[in-house]
């Protein structure tokens, strides 16, 4: 599996362990602390490069599956399709691939990270190893760096989206259990593409929930996507998209197909964070 020592990889690894499935986790740095970690967990830990299609291909030798993630965040778009169509290309023998996009990013949305993975959607269906794509929405888990904290010690959560505008939301452990349950149900999973949610909350919701998981008032502000896109142009283009288009997953729908997974909702997830320690 790619990804293994960031979230969501992380997350697949460590709950295929505990469900007693052998790991063998790909890493540019076997020795880096998360590794190491990983190795400690149980993982077998195998040096790849994206950039070196010889090292992909020794490190899948013998794999049956494969949890693919990849990023354009300290690359570039266009570094993320080519490395991740060099995964598949490497994954040629496999059994089953299965893949996190993002939600909506196999519609042409104009947003650069999440057309980076369309193209590699795309790779991946034109060949011929049998595939499930998983879309997740916004990560719950993902909005609290240190620019989100920052503001939070001022009671304010800092979101570029209009206060009422809900927002697809999901938890990275509920990822890792899709995802799971995709590699191990293959016949369940395979050839369809899944968007990921637990639930749709607005800026002005997820205020709420924090005010009352931290225990002092926090109200939502919108910056302009003009201050945002000078600090990252993708960024700004998917808070536009998220504003004036938005996703449309069907939750009922979704949570109905999978009982299986526990769908943490963001009030459940701002609970568990260790505040006092945090602000």
């Amino acid at each position: 599996m790619t990804g293994a020592t960031g979230a969501q990889g992380g997350a697949v690894a460590r709950l295929l362990l505990d469900r007693g499935h052998p790991v063998r986790a790909l890493t540019r740095d076997p020795e880096s602390p998360a590794a190491q970690r990983l190795r400690a967990a149980g993982a077998e830990i195998a040096h790849g490069d994206f950039d070196d299609p010889s090292s992909l291909k020794a490190a899948l030798h013998g794999v049956g599956s494969v949890f693919a993630v990849t990023t354009p965040f300290g690359t570039d778009p266009d570094t993320e399709t080519r490395q991740g169509i060099a995964l598949v290309d490497a994954a040629h023998e496999v059994d089953h691939i299965v893949f996190t996009s993002a939600s909506n990013a196999d519609r042409g949305t104009g947003i650069p990270h999440f057309d980076s993975k369309q193209r590699i959607e795309e790779h991946l269906a034109r060949g011929h190893v049998p595939w499930t794509v998983l879309g997740p929405a916004a990560f719950i888990d993902d909005k609290f760096g240190d620019w989100t904290l920052d503001g939070l010690r001022r009671g304010i959560l800092g979101l570029p989206l209009p206060s009422d505008k809900p927002l697809h939301l999901v938890a990275v452990a509920d990822i890792a259990a899709v995802a799971v349950l995709a590699l191990e149900q293959p016949d369940r999973f395979t050839g369809r593409r899944l968007d990921l949610a637990g639930e749709a909350l607005s800026p002005a919701g997820m205020a709420a929930a924090l005010t009352e998981a931290i225990g002092t008032p926090i109200r939502h502000h919108r910056p302009p996507l003009e201050v945002v896109e000078r600090h990252s142009a993708d960024l700004a283009a998917m808070f536009r998209y998220f504003t004036e288009v938005g996703t449309d997953i069907d939750v009922p729908a979704l949570h109905a197909e999978l009982p299986e997974i526990t769908w943490r909702r963001y009030a459940d997830v701002v609970r568990t964070v260790p505040w006092a320690d945090l602000l």
